[in-house]
């Protein structure tokens, strides 16, 4: 199974405010981190606005949050917000035709495959894989950001 470019960039999206917790985050800074388009982390952050993974503030010094404690949110919700389909074979489309389908090992290996799957992104969190990097915030140039910023 491979995940799509749009879950990758919202598990980023929600990494970077997880590392930036104590100031709002701004999208050209997340995409200047990550050498990715506004447009496209614009375009990401609806569906993460939508189920409370994100927050928006708007105005001047506007920006983004995280909606809830980075520890609360597991890796399958982003998933399971982002991703479309989790379809691994023809066979699990609601119009396949195949005979076996009611009793296929097949079907029912790839079904169990999915969910241990889903289990292990359960078990984690956007705060697990922000710890996980104790130099989060320079690796994504957070504390640079800090450092020429005025004065308030």
């Amino acid at each position: 199974m491979r995940l799509t470019r749009q879950t990758n960039y919202a598990m980023r999206i929600l990494m970077y405010c997880a590392a930036n917790d104590d100031r709002l985050s701004r999208i050209p800074e997340i995409a200047a981190a990550y050498t990715v388009s506004e447009l496209f982390l614009f375009k990401i952050l609806q569906p993460l606005v939508e189920h409370g993974l994100v927050e928006t503030v708007r105005g001047r010094n506007g920006g983004v949050r995280l909606g809830k404690p980075a520890a609360e949110i597991s890796l399958f919700d982003v998933v399971r917000i982002t991703e479309e389909n989790f379809a691994m074979a023809e066979c699990f489309e609601a119009d396949a035709d195949c005979p076996l389908i009611d009793s296929c090992a097949l079907n029912s290996a790839l079904r169990e495959a999915l969910n241990a799957f889903f289990e292990v992104l359960a078990r984690h969190t956007i705060a697990d894989m922000v710890a996980a990097r104790p130099n989060v915030r320079a690796l994504l140039g957070i504390d640079l950001l800090e450092r020429r910023a005025p004065a308030a």
